[in-house]
C-alpha cells in the first residue's frame, strides 16, 4: 500500500518524499501493524476550519484532523494538515516549520495506530510516542 502526499488550496511543503513514505512505513509497522493508504493532504487554515464544522461540527482551527479507515491491522486514513497553523505553531514553540510538520504528520500516523491525545495521560503517551518516532528519523535521516 502507500503514503500519499497532496494539496487542497496551499502549495506543497518540501518535504522529502521518500524518506518520510519509509519512515512513515516503520512507524506503523512498530506498533505491529501494515502499511494501508495514508494520504496527506496539506491545506490551509480555512480549508481545516471548514472541515471542523463540516464533519467534526468543531469551530476552531486545528494543526491536522484525521480520518480513520483503518481495518483489522491495516493503518489508513486521510490526514489533512493546516500548513498554516503549523507554520504559526513552529513559531510559537521556537522550532523549524519541518520540525513541527513532521511532529504534526506522525501524530495523524499514531492516531490511527491507536493512540489518543483527549486526556492528559493521552496526551503525555501521544507525546512520547512522537518523540520516539522523531528521534528515529532524525538519526536515520540527518
Amino acid at each position: 500500500m502507500a503514503v500519499s502526499f497532496h494539496t487542497d488550496g496551499t502549495v506543497m511543503p518540501s518535504i522529502r518524499k521518500m524518506p518520510v513514505k519509509r519512515w512513515i512505513r516503520t512507524v506503523v509497522e512498530s506498533y505491529g501493524k501494515v502499511l494501508g493508504d495514508i494520504a496527506y493532504i496539506f491545506c490551509t487554515d480555512e480549508k481545516i476550519i471548514d472541515i471542523n464544522r463540516q464533519f467534526l461540527d468543531h469551530d476552531y482551527y486545528t494543526d491536522i484532523i484525521t480520518f480513520d479507515y483503518s481495518a483489522a491491522d491495516a493503518v489508513s486514513g486521510d490526514l489533512f494538515i493546516s500548513l498554516d497553523t503549523v507554520r504559526s505553531n513552529s513559531a510559537k514553540f521556537g522550532i523549524s516549520f519541518h520540525d513541527e510538520l513532521h511532529r504534526v504528520m506522525v501524530h495523524g500516523v499514531l492516531h490511527l495506530c491507536g493512540f489518543g491525545d483527549k486526556s492528559e495521560a493521552e496526551q503525555l503517551r501521544m507525546r512520547e510516542a512522537e518523540n520516539i518516532a522523531l528521534r528515529a528519523y532524525e538519526m536515520e535521516h540527518n
